[in-house]
């Protein structure tokens, strides 16, 4: 491991994703920002008369969807850009330009909603049936119809909508302040050499059988967040306090409420997963006991929950490597699935590696009318080729659902965007446990599995929960404040992992290095979404191909329906707390494995 990371003129091209598929240069995109905002001035021409007439509306519905498009794929070229190195003041400038014209656009055209609501629903019937292209926007002009009571005047809209970008400025500041600015120790790694401290290596540290390192990674990054603690709490306030003003200013009766229904998603459906996972504590405090035992401390403390319980088995998987076994962990998806997948690999979505100012972490993004980009930190570990067939389930699933819906229906919504992810990462897992004969290698590949269960249900739902209850008590009037945040996490913390962990002083500030904190009650998605793909994939493992057809009319769905209703295409009812419940019932199964594995 190099001491430094490269700067990105240093990185080859061949691991970096190609923008050009988007705009071939500046030029063109500087082109799209002028029609856009020539589009908006055309809109603008109907206020006051979107729904006058028939074709007035399509007009206007049509002109929508064009700015959107256009707005959608401006906005990813100068944020890709931007991902690459956030200390690129050039690209730093273009995503500031692209959101502060989206929001110019949003102000401009925040009169359409209010006038659709405004006009009786017998006057659009009418419209229908005069004119047929105007059914395309039926389910988009129903769904406005929906949120009516939380639909303001033209006038308001116009106002919340010129300060969309101002309520950016904590989400942004965070970003910047974690990937650009703070600068973490080094260390000296298990070679004994001195590496420094960054996102993308940090897991890597906590995954060392050298117990040493990972207690000297834990505490040199936590050092430094506890440094900037006040400015983190006071950044995550400012967050909290733009979701409460929206939420108050739409009606809502809190935040969650106002978070949850932009995906026509009820409140309960989060509050089941808190229950529930509240209630099944005690196989993740089985899951905590096993791996102190299996790693045979008397302590296991918070630097200790990442390293391999089975020792000696880890090995490092290249790039290539990675790819070839994604490939064919996913063949039972079917050849059109893995065609799209070889597309991606072969022809630069991915950015790879990481290097200097690179945002952290790793996800998938992209615009309709172009294929989807991911980002990666890759660092060649099991995880890592992990991440791989997640981001790139998120890839596909957008290819789909571009490639199957018009503009207006392509965005899946944020409910269900975990699905596919991590039905993939089953579907890896499965195949490389089907695939091993040793027994060390199938328990290192149950340790993992457990690990998925450990990071993406019960870790998602403490930090949903840690989210609802930071939301509600700035509602409440508890000032939130860094000491209040802090010993949250810390009590929270104890709670989830149990007695048989060391809760270590530094835990408590987690919280700050959480991005997902500043994504309006994002991460419990990922748990429901988990929960979802475990049904999917045993499915399509036992079924074959008729789960696989359903399966692929999810993907290629799009936001056509509300996403509760999408997902039981696919057989999963999330009204009900039993996909859950089913989740963690094979989460206590593949434990039970593991310690009978590990008593032969």
């Amino acid at each position: 491991m190099a001491n430094e990371l490269p700067k990105r003129s240093e990185v080859n091209i061949e691991d970096t994703w190609n923008l050009a598929d988007m705009y071939e240069t500046v030029e063109a995109w500087e082109a799209d920002l002028k029609k856009i905002s020539e589009i908006a001035e055309v809109i603008v021409s109907y206020e006051g008369k979107t729904t006058a007439c028939a074709q007035n509306l399509l007009n206007v519905l049509e002109n929508d969807s064009k700015i959107g498009e256009k707005i959608e794929l401006a906005y990813n070229y100068a944020k890709r850009l931007f991902d690459e190195d956030q200390s690129n003041n050039t690209h730093q400038a273009m995503a500031g330009r692209i959101f502060s014209l989206y929001t110019d656009v949003c102000s401009k055209t925040s009169f359409i909603k209010p006038e659709i609501l405004a006009t009786d629903t017998g006057i659009l019937e009418g419209y229908f049936k005069k004119l047929p292209e105007l059914e395309l926007y039926r389910k988009y002009i129903e769904e406005i119809q929906r949120t009516k009571a939380h639909s303001l005047s033209a006038e308001i809209e116009k106002l919340l909508a010129m300060s969309a970008e101002m309520s950016q400025t904590a989400a942004d500041t965070n970003s910047i302040f974690n990937d650009a600015d703070l600068v973490f120790p080094e260390i000296t790694d298990e070679n004994g050499e001195k590496v420094r401290i960054t996102h993308g290596r940090y897991i890597r540290f906590l995954e060392s059988s050298d117990r040493r390192v990972r207690e000297d990674a834990f505490k040199g990054l936590y050092s430094v967040y506890k440094q900037f603690i006040n400015t983190s709490a006071s950044l995550y306030k400012g967050q909290v306090n733009q979701l409460i003003f929206y939420a108050k200013a739409r009606k809502y009766n809190n935040t969650l409420e106002a978070a949850v229904d932009e995906n026509n998603v009820s409140p309960q459906i989060y509050k089941n997963l808190v229950d529930t996972v509240n209630n099944n504590l005690d196989k993740l405090h089985r899951y905590v006991s096993l791996r102190k035992k299996c790693l045979g401390l008397s302590e296991l403390h918070m630097y200790d929950i990442y390293t391999p319980m089975i020792a000696d088995v880890a090995k490092e998987i290249s790039f290539d490597e990675a790819k070839d076994t994604v490939l064919k962990a996913l063949a039972p998806l079917g050849e059109d699935y893995l065609d799209i997948l070889k597309e991606g690999f072969n022809n630069r979505w991915i950015d790879v590696y990481e290097n200097v100012g690179k945002t952290s972490g790793a996800y998938s993004a992209g615009a309709y009318g172009t294929h989807p980009y991911v980002l990666l930190n890759y660092n060649n570990t099991l995880d890592n080729m992990f991440t791989l067939a997640h981001e790139m389930g998120h890839a596909i699933h957008s290819y789909y659902s571009n490639s199957n819906q018009p503009y207006i229906y392509s965005q899946y919504k944020i409910f269900v965007a975990e699905v596919a992810s991590t039905c993939n990462e089953i579907l890896l897992m499965e195949y490389l446990l089907k695939n091993t004969t040793d027994k060390k290698e199938r328990a290192y590949l149950l340790n993992h599995y457990m690990d998925s269960f450990k990071g993406t249900v019960y870790r998602q739902t403490q930090f949903a929960e840690f989210e609802m209850r930071t939301n509600a008590m700035q509602e409440a009037g508890e000032t939130l404040t860094a000491d209040s945040l802090s010993k949250l996490y810390y009590e929270l913390n104890k709670k989830y992992y149990g007695d048989d962990m060391v809760s270590d002083d530094e835990i408590a500030y987690e919280w700050a290095r959480i991005p997902h904190f500043y994504y309006n009650f994002y991460v419990y998605q990922y748990a429901t979404s988990f929960s979802a793909s475990v049904a999917i994939a045993k499915n399509i493992l036992k079924e074959g191909a008729p789960a696989v057809e359903r399966y692929k009319n999810f993907l290629k769905s799009g936001c056509s329906d509300s996403p509760v209703e999408l997902l039981k295409i696919a057989g999963v009812d999330l009204s009900t707390a039993k996909p859950i419940e089913d989740a963690l019932s094979v989460f206590g199964e593949i434990i039970d494995e593991m310690e009978k594995l590990l008593e032969e």
